[in-house]
């Protein structure tokens, strides 16, 4: 068997957790890169996120800043999940705002590590800042059933 390079292995566990992640799929998120402890995901913002006040759902920003932590966390073939997470709303999002999220790794021990993402418009602005705290926990990303 031919081991990975990180690289590989990163690209190799992305893809294994997106094709299992509806919830991404279905709000039409896309993995730009992926590099060991890194994640950039992108999202268009539809009429569907919009709420009364006429820009993007705080869930929906909240939505897009976890899944590109939970790629970036989830790289090393180590099923990690979130421990805690918080997010600081910097600017609002409006109707066909391209956001693109970029998590990177700030820390990263035997069983946790500390993940912040910046999400932008495509304009480069600010939308939000999030920090996840991650929790590695039994088994192989690229194999679910490991993990049961």
């Amino acid at each position: 068997m031919t081991q990975l390079s990180p690289q590989q292995l990163a690209e190799a566990c992305a893809e294994s957790m997106f094709s299992r992640d509806q919830a991404s799929q279905q709000l039409g998120m896309k993995i730009l890169s992926v590099n060991p402890g890194k994640a950039v995901l992108t999202m268009t913002v539809d009429n569907r996120m919009i709420q009364g006040h006429g820009a993007c759902h705080g869930g929906y920003l909240f939505t897009l800043a976890d899944s590109a932590f939970a790629f970036a966390c989830n790289t090393y073939d180590l099923a990690t999940v979130a421990s805690g997470c918080s997010i600081e709303y910097v600017a609002p999002a409006k109707e066909g705002d391209q956001l693109t999220a970029t998590a990177e790794e700030r820390s990263r021990g035997s069983r946790t590590g500390v993940y912040d993402i910046t999400i932008t418009n495509q304009d480069g602005q600010t939308v939000a800042l999030f920090r996840g705290k991650s929790y590695q926990v039994r088994g192989s990303v690229r194999r679910l059933e490991e993990n049961a």
